[in-house]
């Protein structure tokens, strides 16, 4: 979610190669928070190849923005 926040789509490899995790283990993830209608994915194809592109969603936004502003209460201010 964080990787999305900041631009409007990613690449699956973008993913992937940003996180460290496993082609497995990041279509979980990403399945996880589609059903939770914060990304929408979309399937398409470059020179023959599936492309997968995802996208944060308004309500993926407001729940990210949730997470930083809870875990906040437990980080010292300085």
């Amino acid at each position: 979610m964080s990787l999305l926040i900041s631009v409007k789509a990613a690449e699956f490899a973008y993913l992937k190669e940003k996180t460290g995790a496993t082609p497995g283990n990041l279509s979980v993830q990403i399945s996880k928070l589609t059903e939770a209608g914060y990304i929408i994915v979309k399937k398409s194809f470059r020179d023959n190849y599936p492309l997968t592109t995802c996208s944060i969603t308004p309500k993926g936004v407001k729940a990210f923005e949730k997470y930083v502003a809870d875990i906040s209460t437990y980080l010292p201010i300085k």
